[in-house]
């Protein structure tokens, strides 16, 4: 069936096209005029629309780079339905080389925003009014500045086709995730949106994996949606994808220098085993060891040596079943990068 003309940002998008749109946001406080750059990819045969939104932190720079090799397997006179990304929502953010807009806000604690208000208000009612129009949606993010995540999904399984769709997308672990009031994945619970929040690197760091992840998980998504006439990237073996029942930060009990064994992001480890330890940089004080409070896989890590007592250090997830997760892990690396990553 071919797909119908529909209206945004006052502009008829026809099928079989790729439109690019500029909706305008607040100025900077000298005046430069701003717009944000919103594609749209309107297939020639009716299906489903699906929202990709990168950089709501911007920081967030993988994103970026997930987007642009997304884009180059897009064919509108092949595709079904339609595909919007944001590759940049908070291009204030990317322009400071900040997570937060100028107001220190943090845009996913804003959605749904509204048409009056702080900048951040603005702004999210704003996404909020494109991402309302779609069908599903997949949000793109990095760990926190300083912070290494491993590919992973965060999701809120009980909203309905989410968890289907989380699976699909074949990321080596899947957080059940509550929602945080605020946030875009709010929104979509809210609206019955399946919804994905794709987490990978770290922030102001290009990572090859994780970029390579999010744009297999991506693809794979057009593909389970028929929206692809065939599967445009590398297929990888077909893992049954870890569920984590759940997980928690390990923080710093006392400030100084953090020194961390070697090797456990993606590691297996045990309840009480050594993660690392924290020395005084007077060497007055004795060192103070950082042990794991639980079995379970680092699928985060501190990357910054210099921490402040409370300070998260290692992200680490618990499963029902635990063994052979960091194994999978390992094996998801070498089959998207090659040995020796």
């Amino acid at each position: 069936m071919t797909n119908k003309p529909f209206s945004l940002a006052e502009l008829m998008i026809e099928p079989g096209t790729h439109q690019l749109i500029s909706f305008p946001a607040p100025n900077l406080n000298t005046q430069i005029k701003m717009t944000i750059p919103v594609h749209v990819f309107h297939g020639k045969y009716a299906g489903p629309k699906v929202f990709i939104i990168g950089t709501i932190h911007g920081d967030e720079l993988n994103s970026i780079e997930i987007l642009r090799r997304v884009h180059h397997h897009i064919r509108v006179s092949k595709l079904h339905g339609t595909i919007i990304t944001l590759p940049v929502a908070n291009v204030y953010g990317l322009i400071m080389g900040s997570r937060y807009l100028p107001d220190r806000r943090d845009l996913n604690r804003m959605f749904p925003g509204a048409k009056t208000g702080t900048l951040a208000n603005r702004l999210a009612h704003g996404i909020c009014n494109v991402f309302s129009l779609c069908d599903y949606g997949i949000d793109l993010h990095t760990g926190g500045l300083g912070h290494m995540n491993v590919p992973q999904l965060r999701v809120h399984l009980a909203t309905s086709g989410t968890k289907e769709l989380a699976h699909v997308f074949d990321a080596p672990v899947i957080l059940d995730s509550k929602l945080r009031e605020g946030s875009l994945r709010q929104v979509a619970h809210e609206l019955g949106i399946p919804f994905l929040v794709y987490e990978g690197g770290e922030a102001l760091r290009f990572n090859e994996l994780c970029i390579r992840a999010g744009v297999n998980g991506i693809l794979n998504v057009f593909s389970h949606l028929k929206m692809l006439p065939h599967r445009s990237a590398k297929p990888l073996k077909k893992y049954k994808p870890l569920v984590a029942r759940t997980s928690r930060w390990l923080r710093a009990s006392v400030s100084g220098f953090v020194q961390p064994e070697a090797g456990l992001i993606a590691r297996h480890v045990k309840k009480g085993e050594l993660l690392a330890s924290i020395h005084d940089p007077f060497l007055i004080n004795k060192s103070v060891k950082v042990e794991a409070p639980f079995e379970g896989v680092v699928i985060g890590q501190a990357l910054k040596p210099l921490v402040s007592e409370g300070d998260a250090l290692f992200h680490i997830a618990s499963f029902h079943k635990i063994k052979g997760v960091a194994e999978t892990i390992d094996e998801y690396k070498v089959e998207l990068v090659g040995e020796g990553y």
